[in-house]
């Protein structure tokens, strides 16, 4: 079946099978290994009545989308979010099997999406959703089947009531099911922090290489939730100046650096950045275009795009959101020259790598440290970055195609080896 006729046919999921297709052209993988490798092995779609608080009863649509089940139970967040597509979660799920493999974890790649804008409803809605969702997935979930955990629009709550629901229906306490719970709940420490705190790892570690010094580096960040205001936070205490943040009302500029402690009351108040005080008022699209050394977009996919790639004015992009760039906008800055590009399946990835953490834990029924997390991760993120690099020596190709050559080689590889069940 042709991509355009297919049931995930979107821009996003053709964005990642443009991307997919370097990499399997680099690897001379055959046309049946190649469509086995890229395809996603199951979609549940479901659609789930809930009460709302005026006795009134919504129906909502979600999906969850399993890509590969080949190398481990499949692995990847939940979004809420009002413009979730199928497409966008195949996307999602394919980047996922992408990055743990890349990452050395044992795991396939999966998404979960509801179509929903989570900030218009109440708490006890928000419950409701988020445990009939669980109990539409339940038959296609498990420790060792498929592991959500949070992505844009959920949090550690949402995953302690999915958790809750299963443990209901299971009839025991099973808190490896999901990742990113509340720490009373089997959460890991440093969860919360893990992929924004990855992202300003590989930061940091891509400046050295350039040889630019912290008071050198200005930072933008598109996205103050808790990717970017994670990596904001760790990248000032290592001594590098944020002058640029935003969220979905818009950003805020201040060239003599933005307080992020005042950022983040801020925003604990408001729930948002509109009207913050500390910088002058921009739009996103101004911000993404802002002088900077290193420009982190760290909300939702396909922000760069052709019309403003040729605009960027940083030495590094650092992906922190899955997707941020278009192939487009690919092809623009890599003809540039000028922009290193830390790609969304290596930048992002502390967050899975710390889940994994939290999964082994959870099985192990014993609880490491915040150093010891911490310690395991950047070991984890070092020996990741050697790999791509190294690989984007070897092949002459970008950072982006060297870290999926890599991802995908060892999937495929696990699909050869594994045979087809008759």
């Amino acid at each position: 079946m042709a991509l355009n006729q297919s049931i995930y046919h979107s821009p996003v999921f053709q964005q990642a099978c443009n991307q997919f297709d370097a990499a399997a052209d680099i690897l001379g993988m055959d046309a049946g290994l190649r469509e086995r490798t890229k395809r996603p092995r199951r979609c549940v779609v479901v659609s789930m009545p809930v009460r709302m608080d005026d006795g009134r009863i919504e129906i909502f649509e979600g999906y969850r989308v399993q890509h590969n089940l080949s190398t481990g139970p499949a692995k990847g967040g939940i979004r809420f979010h009002h413009e979730v597509t199928l497409g966008e979660v195949a996307a999602l799920a394919m980047w996922m099997s992408w990055k743990c493999s890349l990452a050395g974890l044992p795991y396939g790649g999966g998404k979960g999406g509801v179509i929903v804008d989570p900030r218009k409803l109440s708490k006890t809605e928000l419950e409701r959703l988020s445990r009939r969702y669980m109990q539409e997935i339940l038959p296609f979930i498990g420790p060792n089947v498929d592991i959500p955990a949070p992505d844009v629009g959920t949090d550690a709550q949402v995953m302690a009531w999915m958790m809750d629901t299963y443990s209901n229906h299971k009839g025991f306490y099973d808190p490896g099911v999901i990742t990113g719970k509340p720490i009373s709940l089997g959460g890991s420490l440093g969860r919360k922090e893990a992929t924004g705190e990855g992202v300003a790892w590989f930061v940091k570690a891509y400046l050295q290489d350039f040889g630019i010094k912290p008071e050198q580096t200005k930072v933008v960040i598109q996205g103050f939730g808790n990717v970017g205001s994670e990596a904001a936070l760790a990248l000032y205490d290592w001594g590098a100046e944020v002058i640029g943040i935003s969220d979905y009302t818009g950003g805020i500029h201040n060239p003599k650096g933005i307080d992020l402690k005042a950022a983040l009351d801020y925003v604990q108040k408001n729930k948002n950045l509109q009207g913050f005080p500390g910088g002058d008022a921009l739009t996103n699209e101004q911000l993404m275009e802002l002088p900077c050394t290193v420009l982190i977009p760290a909300a939702l996919e396909r922000v760069i795009t052709e019309k403003n790639a040729a605009k960027l004015q940083c030495r590094i992009l650092a992906e922190g959101a899955n997707g941020p760039t278009t192939y487009e906008a690919d092809q623009i800055i890599r003809q540039r020259g000028d922009i290193h590009i830390i790609p969304d399946v290596l930048c992002n990835s502390g967050g899975v790598i710390v889940s994994y953490f939290e999964w082994l834990q959870n099985l192990q029924n014993y609880y490491w440290t915040k150093g010891e997390v911490f310690d395991k991760l950047y070991r984890m993120l070092a020996k990741a970055k050697a790999s791509v690099d190294e690989t984007a020596k070897k092949y002459k190709c970008s950072h982006r195609t060297a870290a999926l050559v890599l991802g995908i080689a060892r999937v495929s590889e696990a699909k050869a080896q594994r045979g087809l069940f008759p």
